[in-house]
């Protein structure tokens, strides 16, 4: 049985919304069916806080890529603590050619909105909410749809094992999209040039959460506060945007420091990881335990590669790291640079960015840190999800008024024909 009762996120800003228009005010609760090739328990980010809190205001389905299962093909439906809906589609291994799985898909997105009773009624005439442009042709022929959101927080095509096809489903999708949002200062400057209703929306952050890195209650686990000191730290995904030369240099460089590296691995392999007494890969760890963890780093890290995956990149950890109150040091990735390059010391070479953590440990800047925190508090999640809904609202009203008055012409322009005068 699903349980889909609603479990309300927690507010930590008031946010004021200016009153909705009598065209707007139709759309103030528009169904949202989300196409993602993340997983929704993956690494909490941009497409969790985003969604999470729409949720409050929307009913939202999150559909993810397709599992392998020796049953039947199906839709696997379940709840999430954030009122979001997730649906897990579930094939037999033997279907592997992408067009095939896709269209599969997309018939079990359908039947479930026409006929499971969780979905039953709720996702009618949706709004389709893009993170991957994949599947967006087979979907936007087979749903009536109230507008077309692509968020665009990576360029996918850049990432190890893209599919080749991703790049000309991503122009089908901006020719066809709505509303356009990016994650990124470098990403809104290529996709504003093909759509003329793009809109830069930079990461976020929960502000209190990562507070209580800075709080004297927190506990730092033992796996980090055991360590030979300072700890160098870095939370997040472990892929390809990692510059792992530059992380076995830190470590051999500072013999006495402990390197600590949080997250999951994707798409890297463990004997490519280095592999030094003073370098920790801890794993996966929820979203509730970061502020712990980053309490215990003297330094947070953010040491990417500079290649194709990280040329669009807006790192959710700088401001994340910023609220705990943390020196950061960086590598030199274009947005964070554009964005952040007063408050983070950003190395222009491996031995640079060696020597400004070395730097940073030697002569902290407390007020370098206050500064860093009153960005974060600038850039609430709330804030962020509140003025991305104006645009979505205001967007489908201008849509309505266009087809309202497409219809009005093509009614006028009959009776014209007819010498009929409405």
């Amino acid at each position: 049985m699903n349980d889909l009762r609603r479990f309300d996120g927690a507010d930590t800003d008031t946010v004021r919304e200016r009153p909705l228009t009598a065209t707007e005010s139709q759309f103030d609760d528009v169904p949202i069916i989300v196409h993602s090739h993340l997983r929704w328990d993956f690494v909490w980010q941009r497409p969790q806080q985003i969604l999470s809190r729409l949720a409050q205001r929307h009913p939202v389905l999150f559909l993810e890529e397709p599992v392998n299962s020796p049953d039947e093909p199906r839709l696997i439906i379940s709840a999430t603590r954030s009122g979001v809906i997730r649906a897990v589609p579930a094939f037999p291994r033997e279907i592997e050619e992408p067009d095939e799985k896709i269209d599969a898909v997309v018939r079990l997105l359908v039947d479930a909105v026409r006929e499971d009773p969780a979905l039953v009624g709720r996702f009618d005439s949706p709004v389709h909410w893009f993170y991957s442009p994949m599947t967006a042709p087979a979907v936007l022929e087979s749903f009536d749809s109230q507008g077309v959101v692509y968020d665009c927080m990576d360029e996918l095509a850049n990432f190890k094992f893209a599919p080749p096809t991703i790049a000309a489903r991503e122009q089908f999708l901006l020719q066809r999209a709505d509303l356009v949002f990016t994650g990124g200062h470098a990403l809104y400057k290529a996709k504003s040039s093909q759509h003329r209703n793009t809109h830069f929306f930079g990461c976020g952050v929960d502000v209190q959460h990562f507070a209580r890195a800075h709080a004297p209650d927190t506990i730092v686990p033992v796996e980090v506060a055991s360590l030979p000191k300072p700890v160098l730290g870095y939370f997040g995904v472990i892929d390809e945007r990692l510059d792992y030369e530059l992380i076995e240099l830190l470590a051999k460089q500072m013999p006495f420091a402990s390197v600590v590296m949080v997250g999951p691995a994707a798409k890297v392999r463990p004997e490519d990881l280095p592999a030094l007494p003073n370098v920790h890969w801890l794993g996966q760890r929820s979203y509730s335990e970061l502020p712990a963890l980053v309490k215990g780093f003297d330094i947070c890290l953010m040491p990417f590669a500079l290649n194709a995956a990280t040329q669009f990149i807006n790192p959710t950890k700088t401001l994340e790291y910023l609220a705990a109150r943390k020196p950061v040091v960086s590598t030199a990735v274009p947005d964070v640079v554009h964005g952040f390059s007063d408050l983070v010391d950003i190395g222009a070479s491996r031995p640079d960015f060696v020597a400004r953590i070395q730097q940073s440990l030697l002569a902290p800047d407390p007020l370098r840190a206050e500064r860093g925190v009153e960005k974060a508090q600038a850039a609430s999640w709330e804030s962020i999800v509140a003025s991305m809904r104006g645009h979505l609202l205001r967007t489908l009203g201008e849509r309505d008024a266009r087809v309202a008055h497409h219809d009005r012409s093509a009614s006028l322009a009959a009776h014209d024909q007819r010498g009929v005068h409405p």
